[in-house]
């Protein structure tokens, strides 16, 4: 093997831990079975979620991803695989990737790493189920606003006793 091809590897294994490191959540699915149709409307959803979304050589994972202590990831490496990193929400990779798998019944979630910890398929299911960003901020703003009306109500209520009273 020549120079020229083993720094070209080097690269490439150098920009996937950057991508690993980089991307808030990684999940790796095997993609067989997918028609050119498929492939290319997953991609334009994962495009659109701001989803960077790769099929890649296993051996180049394995390598990239040899000191990052993230081992068990590699048991996941047969087989073809394609891999989607998240670098803004967390949980688009997983719900893109869950519900296009549900869908078609043709591709399958080998796993996951999250925040630089390892999910197994269980785990990146349990992620995609979480509700988006926005819902989450929506709940907790409601439940703040509710605690805030029942204190504004119960201080109108005293308001109201001590006028009623003087």
């Amino acid at each position: 093997m020549s120079n020229k091809n083993i720094e070209a590897k080097k690269t490439v294994v150098a920009g996937i831990k950057d991508k690993f490191e980089r991307a808030k959540t990684v999940v790796l699915v095997d993609y067989r079975g997918l028609t050119v149709a498929e492939d290319t409307e997953l991609r334009n959803q994962m495009r659109k979620a701001g989803v960077e979304y790769a099929v890649l050589k296993n051996t180049m994972i394995n390598l990239a991803i040899q000191d990052m202590g993230i081992d068990d990831v590699k048991a996941s490496l047969e087989g073809p695989t394609a891999v989607a990193f998240g670098y803004e929400d967390m949980i688009a990779p997983a719900k893109i990737l869950s519900e296009f798998s549900k869908k078609t019944k043709k591709m399958s979630i080998k796993c996951g790493v999250c925040d630089g910890a390892y999910l197994d398929e269980a785990g990146v299911q349990a992620l995609a189920n979480l509700p988006s960003k926005e819902v989450l901020i929506a709940k907790i703003m409601g439940s703040m606003m509710s605690s805030v009306s029942k204190f504004v109500y119960a201080l109108e209520a005293i308001r109201k006793q001590k006028a009623g009273e003087e």
